[in-house]
């Protein structure tokens, strides 16, 4: 999928205009935002997420035939995020699954962050543009796709399927969101590939976001007023062969 001029190592499929609503972010507690911006925090308890253990499967360290049980024992709508206080059981940041053919990310991050730090303090204009040059000096050209999902029989089957599609190798890898505190809340799956989402039958909306932004911390509400997310992709019901359509959130325009 291509950001602005240049090419991330995904396939994609979809559309609408950029808001500023749909990000990976994951529980924040109810906590109250300093000065209005909210991205820090959501950048903060993402990096919590990461440091956090997670529950993984490698499909090139664990037998397939452990997959059934291990997907079963973990339904992201039954694991807690910080842990369930009865049993005593610790916080979890992710459930992930690495298929056979997972790909590790690319570029120079550390000099990204780096170019980044002395962008800010040289008072530059921030903006897509920028962030895209930063993005190409550093070769961090990845992304992934976001759906959003009511914890339950939603997020627990859709994942299945994408977890089942990462197993098969059709997927290189994905990671959804434990369930947070609020009953009724919502979980977040990462996938690296589009195309095969929608064929293991997932319809919902997919959000699409530069792993650029997520390195550089910028969330949804952030002080730039940047949208993450740069591609969206829906899925036409009505459309005869049913098919995805792709909008680039950025300009408006529509990709496919």
């Amino acid at each position: 999928m291509a950001f602005g001029n240049f090419c991330f190592r995904v396939q994609v499929e979809s559309g609408a205009v950029a808001t500023m609503e749909e990000e990976e972010e994951v529980d924040v507690g109810g906590v109250e935002i300093p000065g209005g911006f909210s991205a820090e925090i959501y950048a903060a308890e993402s990096m919590a997420a990461d440091m956090d253990p997670w529950i993984k499967f490698d499909a090139l360290k664990t037998p397939r035939a452990e997959f059934e049980g291990w997907l079963k024992s973990n339904r992201p709508s039954q694991v807690m995020r910080y842990g369930d206080g009865e049993d005593g059981s610790s916080p979890v940041g992710w459930i992930a699954v690495y298929g056979p053919d997972e790909f590790p990310n690319s570029g120079d991050v550390v000099g990204l962050q780096e170019s980044w730090e002395k962008l800010l303090a040289s008072g530059r204009l921030v903006d897509f543009q920028t962030v895209k040059e930063l993005a190409l000096n550093h070769n961090v050209l990845t992304g992934k796709w976001l759906m959003h999902l009511d914890t339950g029989f939603k997020v627990d089957h859709a994942w299945e399927c994408i977890a089942r599609a990462t197993i098969e190798g059709k997927i290189s890898a994905a990671k959804v969101s434990p369930r947070g505190r609020e009953s009724d809340g919502q979980h977040v799956i990462l996938i690296r590939l589009d195309s095969v989402i929608r064929a293991t039958g997932v319809k919902c909306p997919l959000f699409y976001k530069p792993d650029v932004y997520t390195y550089l911390g910028i969330y949804r509400n952030n002080r730039w007023k940047l949208c993450p997310t740069i591609y969206e992709s829906r899925f036409d019901l009505e459309c005869v062969p049913r098919r995805s359509h792709i909008v680039n959130r950025v300009t408006g325009l529509v990709v496919t």
